[in-house]
């Protein structure tokens, strides 16, 4: 299969890539976009986003990204199904490989491929997913107001998701695996300070239940070498045990912390590799919100542009 050549080049299809994909077609970039493996990105497994700017009575996960989608092929972009396989930054034109076998040689390069929320395993995440299980107290919390809410997780994530929680819902549940919060001293303090927050030490939530959506969460609490099986009803569960940036093919070439972020020069979206950005979650580890993520594609669409101009290969 011969090479396909291109000037820029975006991998993945959330609100970072489908904004970069706008702004590069604007630009006359002629930009090729690969889903990957989620089309539209993890808010197509969200229910219903009301915290996107020009929504004022909320929106869809899924009609929301086809709104993105359907903007960037107005402006010309290509978006491909596929998913990239391997990656080779070492010289420009930089080589990305597809599923399918295609080479694609591109003078710059967005990556835009997200970060998927680490689960427990349990087979009712799945079941439960968008009916009361979520990933993203900032998302979601809203809906849960004057409700009871579970929160999994004992780091610093889990007691920044429960104390958000707490000023929305009517009680709030940590479920900590271990005997003490991984945490640091000042989130340890502020949630054991707040009366809405109750820590379940030693548990682990092993399932959920519920008709129409999460109605409780089955338990399992081992105190003093002996286990305890009991039910807590709740309305909601969160998960806050981490994210996975999905940054593998990549990191070889680019700068990523200890976790798999891409590290960018501050303020900007330019990595290690000249004509290489990064956008969105992949290397947000703090913000992980939409609109963030879009204004990331932005500004990565804009420097790849400025990068092809300076280079003398707009035309």
């Amino acid at each position: 299969m011969e090479n396909e050549k291109t000037k820029c080049l975006i991998i993945g299809s959330g609100p970072a890539g489908y904004t970069a994909a706008i702004y590069a077609g604007r630009a006359n970039l002629s930009p090729i976009l690969y889903e990957g493996l989620q089309p539209g990105g993890q808010l197509t497994i969200t229910t219903e986003v009301e915290n996107f700017p020009g929504y004022p009575q909320g929106v869809s996960g899924t009609d929301l990204m086809e709104d993105l989608r359907m903007q960037a092929m107005r402006f010309g972009c290509d978006i491909r199904t596929g998913i990239a396989t391997a990656a080779d930054l070492s010289k420009r034109p930089y080589r990305i490989t597809i599923d399918d076998g295609r080479i694609i040689e591109t003078e710059t390069l967005i990556i835009a491929t997200g970060a998927t929320a680490k689960y427990l395993g349990l087979e009712d995440e799945q079941k439960y997913a968008g009916m009361g299980v979520s990933a993203c107290a900032t998302c979601d919390g809203f809906f849960y107001r004057n409700k009871t809410v579970a929160v999994v997780g004992g780091g610093d994530t889990a007691c920044e998701e429960a104390l958000y929680l707490a000023g929305l819902a009517k009680e709030v549940y940590l479920i900590v695996r271990k005997d003490y919060l991984r945490a640091s001293k000042i989130m340890q303090q502020r949630v054991m300070g707040n009366e809405k927050i109750t820590i379940l030490f030693k548990h682990n939530a092993v399932g959920l239940y519920g008709e129409n959506g999460v109605e409780g969460v089955h338990l399992l609490e081992n105190a003093g070498g002996e286990e305890r099986r009991y039910d807590l009803p709740i309305d909601g569960f969160f998960l806050a045990i981490g994210h996975k940036p999905n940054s593998e093919i990549f990191a070889p070439y680019v700068e990523t912390d200890a976790t798999g972020y891409i590290v960018t020069e501050p303020n900007t979206p330019k990595t290690c590799v000249p004509g290489v950005f990064a956008a969105g979650d992949v290397a947000d580890p703090i913000y992980r919100q939409a609109i963030t993520a879009a204004a990331s594609g932005c500004k990565a669409a804009i420097e790849a542009e400025r990068f092809l101009s300076e280079a003398g290969l707009l035309h």
